[in-house]
């Protein structure tokens, strides 16, 4: 069975710095991509980065220049640290696995709050 399993959210003031790991087991090296999305009350669910198995990256625009995905294949472990955070970013942050055959799996989710 597939599992990912999320930690490193939190409460960080504006300006400060998260790093976010998502561990995914079960996977059989199945893996296309790994991403994070984010998610604010009332709002759908959309893409803050996304890394493919290749390496390969993709940002959100509001993220660029201070969000890095990074993945580490022999743990099949991506990574999100974030840096100069803003009271905007606050958000559920999703992990997500994209397979080469299946559907996507999502992690639970792990709250950001950028708050003083």
């Amino acid at each position: 069975q597939v599992q990912l399993v999320e930690s490193g959210g939190g409460l960080v003031q504006p300006g400060g710095s998260l790093r976010l790991s998502c561990a995914a087991s079960g996977i059989d090296n199945n893996i296309r991509a790994m991403g994070w999305y984010r998610q604010v009350p009332g709002k759908q669910r959309d893409v803050a980065a996304r890394i493919a198995r290749t390496g390969n990256t993709n940002y959100a625009d509001s993220v660029k220049g201070r969000f890095t995905i990074s993945m580490d294949n022999a743990k099949n472990t991506v990574y999100l640290h974030m840096t100069s955070l803003k009271p905007e970013d606050t958000a559920v942050y999703y992990c997500n696995l994209d397979r080469w055959f299946g559907s996507d799996v999502w992690g639970q989710g792990t709250q950001v709050t950028v708050s003083s």
